[in-house]
């Protein structure tokens, strides 16, 4: 950790498990707070979760970076007193227990404020700590299908599609390090902390945009319109002569003007209908016939540089291998590398946005399991050795 860094000299205890805790975890680490990763001895269920090099779990150095890991049982009443000395030392503590599990264990937010009056509690739940559903396991793909987003993704004429990685998780995450931060801000003026309660099927609806008030307005419901819009036309992915796939966008009628000229159908943008995008919408087959038959007739480059030089929104379907080729993504180093102890250099995504003054940064990838154990129990809580051995003996660290 730098000095200078943002949130440098904030502590926070993640002690969540998979992806949208730990994400909130990470986000912050990389801006400079001390994040102490709390695991159960065998370890957090993401270093078995997905694939590994060597036995090194991979996803676990992404969402494990900048953090110090550490063992703590806190079902066991020595693990509870362990993590009490701990929260004493915490702005923030993260866990996605289903509710009631740490007022079971003695932790809840009644007993840790007692500890420390100004810590916030982030605590991220599939349906919230309140209302019929508040008990159930939760997890991302129950909220990509119960927040709408299923519903309007597939092709029309096809069954409701999910998200092939945690869609509902990542954007929880990137929510719960904001409502983190208004938390912050407000503890600094008022000296209290306070409970974030984020659950999972909320902010994957906010995103999703206007439905709500559509709905409530005029009772329209969304239905599936493949890589359609649901607002504007032409906007669809388009095979190419060489079978590439490039994606256009005519939000604006300046773009759908330009992208309807440069197809050869120049006239069709003095109709009356076309000035707006619910006319546009109403002859998309039209206006997308045109454009795919002029893809079709191109190599992706020829393309490309057409579309470009008009100056339409344009952009190839990239996978994974193309974003390390690119040089946008390059000259911002998006893809950045990081040196590990385990693996050697990595390569992953870098911190998610750049701050002119204070910029964040990854100081580690994902560390081994209980790397940080006696640094922090030892050093900074001043356990003795003895202390940690009998907490060994009884497998609570």
């Amino acid at each position: 950790m730098t000095a200078n860094a943002p949130l440098a000299g904030l502590r926070v205890i993640d002690a969540a498990t998979l992806f949208a805790g730990p994400i909130t975890g990470m986000l912050l680490g990389d801006f400079g707070a001390d994040v102490i990763k709390l695991e159960h001895p065998k370890g957090d269920t993401l270093r078995h979760n997905g694939v590994t090099k060597n036995g090194v779990p991979l996803y676990w150095k992404l969402i494990g970076r900048n953090k110090r890991p550490i063992t703590l049982d806190l079902g066991e009443p020595d693990g509870q007193d362990v993590f009490k000395q701990l929260v004493r030392t915490a702005d923030v503590v993260i866990e996605n227990f289903r509710p009631g599990t740490f007022e079971r264990w003695g932790l809840g937010y009644d007993v840790l404020s007692v500890i420390n009056p100004r810590l916030i509690l982030v605590r991220v739940t599939g349906f919230g700590q309140f209302g019929p559903y508040s008990k159930r396991p939760g997890f991302g793909t129950l909220a990509e299908a119960m927040s709408g987003f299923a519903s309007i993704t597939g092709e029309p004429d096809g069954p409701p599609t999910l998200p092939s990685f945690g869609l509902a998780d990542g954007i929880t995450g990137i929510a719960a390090a904001y409502a983190t931060m208004v938390a912050l801000h407000n503890r600094d003026r008022t000296g209290i902390g306070q409970v974030v309660d984020i659950a999972l099927i909320e902010p994957i609806l906010t995103v999703l945009g206007s439905q709500a008030i559509f709905y409530d307005q005029l009772k329209t419901i969304r239905k599936r319109t493949g890589n359609r819009s649901a607002t504007n036309a032409p906007r669809n992915t388009y095979k190419t002569a060489d079978g590439r796939w490039l994606a256009i966008s005519t939000s604006s009628l300046s773009i759908a003007e330009r992208v309807m000229t440069l197809v050869g159908w120049p006239e069709v943008t003095k109709e009356p209908w076309f000035a707006t995008s619910k006319g546009r919408l109403e002859h998309a087959d039209e206006l997308d016939s045109r454009v795919a038959t002029w893809f079709a007739q191109r190599s992706a480059a020829e393309a490309m540089k057409a579309m470009e030089e008009a100056q339409a929104a344009v952009a190839p379907i990239y996978d994974i291998s193309d974003i390390f080729a690119d040089p946008q993504y390059q000259a911002l180093d998006t893809i950045t590398t990081v040196d590990d102890d385990e693996l050697g250099p990595l390569r992953m995504q870098n911190v998610m946005f750049r701050l002119s003054q204070t910029p964040g940064s990854i100081r580690m990838a994902g560390q081994p399991l209980g790397a940080a154990n006696e640094a922090i129990y030892k050093d900074e809580l001043g356990l003795s050795d003895a202390q940690l051995a009998d907490l060994r003996a009884k497998k609570v660290i």
